[in-house]
């Protein structure tokens, strides 16, 4: 009998029915009662204005204003009054400051010229550093106004440009998995993604991004290649994903797509830089070099073993620890997908891959939990989970402030030293938890919630229902799901409980 095709697949994806969380999942059915229960058997779904993408963004568009709301103590008066209000308050954002800091309000050129004060260039990537010159073109607050004005007027064009990334980031997440729509309400509900979302530029890799796992999953590989090259023009981090999908195709035998992909992503990022490094090169280095100059900073492990042992770590010895760590996670998990009995998931090692980028980097900046999101949701969709992560997380938000407040301001309120090691474990152990439950769907598929219906990988495109190139090294002959998918044949659904054991 012959293999079916990726797009067979697909379309055997859109035949079968939408999957209802509150029918899965015991929290989304206990949520659910603030709103009427449980949807009915003969509820008519996506039919009526309100389909799951339009709800989705909207719920998007809601929580981002709430984040923005949060943001009002120091969008009237906290960033301007000293560094402790901020801290405070917890409504930080570097947008304002880096407005007149790196010479956005003096008609400074990124990577072209240089600044007055020690950072000398820009340090950010290019394609970041172009999201901001063009938010820096929309202020147009004529530049005799105050200085306190302009800088609220570019804090609120980039929420503006910044909400427009959000939307793409629910909407991609959404019809990623197209049979699991409802799932994108995790994205838009997100406590964290709401606090986060205007600190930093974050936002535009992580749209990038999405797009990317989007395209990946209609069989796009050269949007998806594109798309990864801007991303990672825009923030370092996507092009770990290029690992995971490289095993994946090694084990499925899809060379020619994961070339293609490949040189997608090659040809953008070069697109997107080679301008700048041929005539502004001191400057395009610049964010290569301060990220390997910069010490031990917040949020990492690194920063509890300095404190509690009172010894400085030399910079370059962190910078090699660091990359042998993320070498050795990476060739687990390479070694994991690669012999596990069915093949895992794109998103699966997609969120393990980032995740141990994060786990073993010397900082972990708040808005960094942006890059986890949409991948956790795509890769464990479970309320319950979820939430747990998130409440690490936002404990973590709030620490690092109070923590800041604690050493900036003289009456020494806030979070002390011992308090801000605790945030930063609580961020450790919620992300080792998603972790390790994404470990073990992939060494038991009947526990991953994507796999339950029978689907095999609806962000995998042309993964998706693929036979295996070659059998798994277990040691054991792979049954049920696994020996239908390394023979060639699809998975079909099968019954289980509808519960998390």
């Amino acid at each position: 009998m012959p293999s079916p095709s990726a797009e067979d697949t697909s379309v055997q994806q859109q035949e079968r029915p939408v999957v209802r969380p509150t029918d899965q999942d015991e929290v989304a059915a206990a949520g659910s009662e603030l709103f009427g229960g449980r949807v009915g058997r003969w509820a008519r779904l996506g039919d009526g204005p309100l389909t799951p993408v339009r709800v989705v963004a909207l719920v998007m568009i809601g929580m981002f204003a709430l984040g923005m709301v949060q943001k009002i103590p120091c969008y009237e008066w906290a960033w301007f009054r000293g560094a402790t209000s901020q801290y405070t308050h917890a409504c930080y954002s570097d947008i304002p400051h880096l407005f007149l800091g790196r010479g956005f309000a003096d008609g400074l050129v990124p990577y072209f010229d240089r600044l007055s004060n020690d950072m000398q260039y820009l340090e950010y990537p290019v394609l970041t550093g172009v999201f901001m010159q063009v938010a820096a073109w929309l202020t147009l607050t004529p530049d005799s106004d105050p200085i306190q004005q302009r800088e609220q007027m570019y804090w609120m064009v980039n929420a503006g440009m910044l909400m427009i990334c959000a939307v793409i980031i629910a909407v991609c997440t959404v019809r990623t998995h197209r049979r699991r729509p409802w799932d994108g309400l995790l994205v838009a509900l997100a406590p964290a993604f709401a606090l986060t979302a205007t600190i930093n530029w974050d936002l535009l890799a992580v749209a990038l991004t999405a797009a990317a796992m989007l395209m990946w999953s209609r069989g796009r590989v050269l949007a998806f290649g594109i798309l990864i090259g801007l991303a990672t023009a825009a923030k370092l981090y996507p092009v770990l994903l290029l690992g995971p999908l490289l095993v994946l195709c090694w084990r499925a035998g899809r060379w020619r797509e994961y070339g293609t992909a490949l040189l997608g992503a090659g040809a953008a990022w070069l697109a997107v830089n080679l301008p700048v490094m041929l005539y502004a090169p001191e400057g395009w280095r610049k964010f290569y070099t301060f990220s390997q100059e910069r010490p031990i900073d917040f949020g990492s492990f690194w920063l509890i073993i300095t404190q509690r042992t009172g010894r400085p770590i030399d910079v370059e010895t962190v910078n090699t620890t660091s990359m042998v760590l993320m070498v050795v996670l990476c060739a687990g998990i390479a070694g994991l997908a690669l012999t596990a009995a069915r093949r895992p998931r794109f998103a699966q090692l997609a969120f393990l891959v980032v995740a141990a980028f994060i786990l073993t980097n010397k900082v972990y900046s708040p808005q960094y939990v942006l890059w986890l999101i949409p991948l956790v949701v795509l890769a464990r969709p479970r309320w319950r989970d979820f939430l747990i992560w998130q409440t690490c997380e936002v404990m973590y938000f709030l620490g690092i402030w109070f923590y800041l407040a604690h050493t900036s301001g003289d009456k020494n309120q806030g979070l002390p030293q011992e308090g801000y090691q605790l945030a930063i474990a609580l961020h450790l152990l919620g992300t080792l938890y998603l972790c390790a439950l994404v470990v073990r769907d992939i060494l038991r598929p009947e526990k991953d919630p994507v796999r339950r219906d029978g689907s095999d990988d609806p962000s995998g495109g042309v993964l998706d229902g693929a036979p295996d190139a070659f059998a798994p090294v277990t040691g054991v002959r792979p049954s049920g799901h696994a020996a239908r998918t390394v023979t060639g044949h699809p998975a079909e659904p099968v019954a289980v409980p509808n519960r998390d054991g």
